[in-house]
């Protein structure tokens, strides 16, 4: 099984908003709000990322 790399960007944010939100914020909800908060910012950063690199490229 191979993970494309849009998979693997998904897989680390999931994982790293997993951790961001538990041991930044203190109550169930707020970890709950911040980790989904941090998995768009790092999902929508790489997509936005890989468009500038693309238009560099060409």
């Amino acid at each position: 099984m191979q993970i494309s790399h849009f998979g693997a960007l998904a897989l680390f944010s999931l994982f790293a908003s997993t951790v961001f939100g538990i041991t930044m914020r203190d109550t169930p909800k707020k970890m709950l709000r911040y980790g989904i908060y941090c998995f768009a910012l790092f999902v929508g950063s790489g997509i936005v990322v890989s468009w500038l690199m693309y238009f560099i490229a060409h």
